[in-house]
């Protein structure tokens, strides 16, 4: 591979979704990326069905896991951890999300690997940290509720909703990434690598932004407030003719142009809505005055309308909807590799493009011999 992470080797020691998302992007630059499962198991969501895909692997082990090789080994087989420790010995990174101090156990702790390969990041992702966290399991779903995402997410503060994706997995796999290419940076002037702890509590935190600002800098307690954004209004959803609509005004000049376009220029003029400030503190009033303007035209004319006036406005999609759009953009959305389809890499090098070399690989059947012959 030629990307911009070729000749990188990264042990893989990862499962679910958050490490498996990450190693994907850096296979996806041009590392080689080894994966390291478990006799005759592999990776849990293999077996994570239905659905499956016209290969018969788990759509959802194919989402995360192309462009990687795969090894299977039993850890307390000494031949089989004489190839894993080989691996680690050879690899630039070395990334793992098991529960803390299961690598420790089998040798492949950080200070291990730290004395076997000094030049090796080495990337733990926990649910909890390793400190008085690291007995509590590492499931999104949990830490979605434990980490106060679904208290602001759903259609209020009595019925709280986990978001429709492992968006936490996903959220802390893109710093575990940013992590690695920080450490493989500073190796270039060090020589050495270093730890990188990333935990899915942490990175939650940190993805609520301006929500935790909200409660840290002014001592607000978030809520759910269904499609409705707790600073800025109109900047949720109406119900067209035909279907829903996003509607996502943020400055008063778009407020204004909104208005004019649905017929109720005065509404600028009324002190209640003149401002954003006074907007959110009388959405109810606003929206009682918006939405029979909206129940007038179908989504698609509102779309088409607002957006051509600079207003912010589209459809509620579905998932092949979105997929729809992105082709109608240009975005080249859908990669496919014998037989697997799977989600485009989103980052775009003008020089060192990412490559898409093979399908997500099936569970080899027997120990593996050696990991040299995979690169």
């Amino acid at each position: 591979m030629s990307g911009p992470l070729a000749g990188l080797v990264v042990a893989d020691f990862t499962r679910v979704l958050a490490g498996p998302y990450a190693t994907m992007m850096l296979a996806d630059m041009g590392a080689e990326v080894v994966k390291v499962e478990r006799l005759g198991v592999g990776d849990e969501t293999r077996a994570w069905t239905p659905p499956v895909g016209p290969t018969g692997l788990s759509t959802y082990f194919g989402s995360v896991n192309r462009n990687k090789r795969s090894i299977a080994v039993d850890l307390a087989d000494p031949a089989d951890r004489a190839v894993v420790t080989d691996l680690v010995a050879h690899a630039d990174v070395v990334i793992e999300n098991f529960r803390p101090g299961t690598m420790d156990r089998h040798g492949l702790g950080p200070a291990d690997v730290e004395t076997l390969n000094p030049r090796a990041v080495y990337c733990s992702i926990s649910g909890f940290g390793s400190g008085p966290g690291a007995e509590l399991p590492g499931f999104d779903l949990l830490v979605q509720a434990m980490g106060g995402l679904m208290s602001i997410t759903g259609a209020d503060a009595q019925h709280p909703t986990k978001v429709g994706v492992a968006l936490v997995d996903v959220v802390t796999g893109l710093h575990a990434l940013s992590g690695i290419l920080a450490a493989l940076h500073v190796r270039e002037t060090t020589g050495r690598g270093q730890r990188i702890e990333v935990d899915l509590l942490s990175s939650l935190l940190s993805s609520l932004t301006n929500q935790a600002g909200a409660h840290l800098e002014a001592g607000r307690v978030p809520q759910a407030l269904g499609n409705q954004h707790p600073s800025i209004a109109p900047y949720e959803t109406y119900s067209a003719a035909d279907r829903d609509i996003a509607i996502a005004v943020g400055t008063d000049a778009q407020f204004a142009q909104l208005a004019a376009d649905l017929g109720l220029p005065q509404l600028t003029e009324d002190e209640r809505f003149a401002t954003n400030s006074a907007r959110v503190a009388h959405r109810a009033e606003l929206n009682a005055r918006l939405a029979p303007a909206f129940a007038e035209r179908t989504a698609e004319e509102w779309t088409e309308r607002l957006g051509a006036r600079g207003v912010p406005a589209g459809p509620i999609n579905s998932v092949p909807d979105a997929f729809a759009l992105a082709e109608r953009l240009g975005l080249d959305p859908v990669v496919e590799l014998a037989g697997s389809r799977s989600v485009a890499n989103p980052i775009r090098f003008s020089a060192t493009p990412v490559e898409y070399v093979s399908a997500p690989p099936t569970l080899p059947d027997r120990s593996a011999t050696t990991w040299r012959d995979l690169t």
